[in-house]
């Protein structure tokens, strides 16, 4: 059994892309610890959680009922009622950090010092890094002082959201409202034009001309995009929640962990 510390935005998870790896592992018998910035629920961006809401990029109704009605039941439920706040987490505690991903991860994940120490922590003491979507940018963000400051994913080959899959484009207006939002728990009333940056052009820049990424527009439920290159497993999107929890107890099973 592993002890895995699981990473969270409170401005709006993707609902799948913390339910399926929490799920999965959890089925799996490892010991969870879940993390938020603040120490509160991490809640769900309230589209992820509509299971009639279509994706207007890439034309494809992405929330599957059940999913829905899974993430509505651990949001309404105790099982991710009390996480630990990031700057209380302590690498040495833990087997393996996994980021699960979210818009909300922008805001309050992916340049956050203390996310940044437990990757540092975790890259320099061998143990398994996992990244969904975009808080995979907080691997690009992530800077080693022993390597000139470059990204803790120099060299290496990682998945990164799809630049063509990015909302972006003239009008638009981008909230975060949140599914189960409460008077202390609301998230952020932000606007963004559009999602912050585009993943797929920072994990090319951050990986180096003998790294490598991987952003498949054609990544599907039915064939998924996560690719593991030590310690790194990385996931493109919604799409590939399941494959990418699948693979992090695949590889934590052959650690003997």
């Amino acid at each position: 059994m592993a002890k895995v510390l699981i990473l969270a935005t409170n401005y709006g998870s993707w609902g799948e892309e913390l339910q399926a790896p929490w799920d999965i592992i959890s089925k799996a018998n490892h010991e969870l610890t879940l993390a938020t910035p603040l120490g509160k629920k991490p809640l769900p961006l309230a589209v992820s959680v509509d299971p009639d809401f279509v994706d207007p990029i890439i034309n494809f109704n992405v929330n599957p009922p059940e999913v829905c009605k899974r993430i509505k039941e651990l949001t309404d439920g105790q099982e991710w009622a009390s996480p630990i706040k990031f700057s209380e987490a302590n690498m040495a505690d833990y087997d393996s950090v996994v980021l699960t991903g979210g818009l909300g991860a922008m805001i309050d994940m992916c340049n956050n010092w203390h996310v940044h120490k437990l990757l540092l922590d975790a890259y320099r003491s061998d143990k398994l890094i996992g990244s969904l979507c975009y808080a995979v940018s907080a691997l690009v963000f992530c800077r080693d002082p022993k390597n000139d400051y470059k990204s803790i994913i120099y060299g290496k080959k990682i998945t990164a959201h799809p630049r063509a899959w990015d909302f972006y484009g003239p009008q638009w207006d981008f909230t975060y409202d949140l599914y189960g939002a409460t008077e202390d728990n609301n998230g952020t009333d932000v606007h963004t034009p559009g999602f912050l940056w585009p993943v797929e052009d920072l994990v090319r820049d951050a990986v180096g001309p003998n790294g490598a990424c991987i952003a498949r527009i054609n990544a599907n439920r039915d064939d998924p995009e996560v690719h593991f290159d030590w310690p790194f497993i990385t996931g493109t999107s919604v799409e590939s929640s399941i494959a990418y929890g699948e693979k992090i107890v695949e590889v934590l099973s052959e650690m003997n962990l």
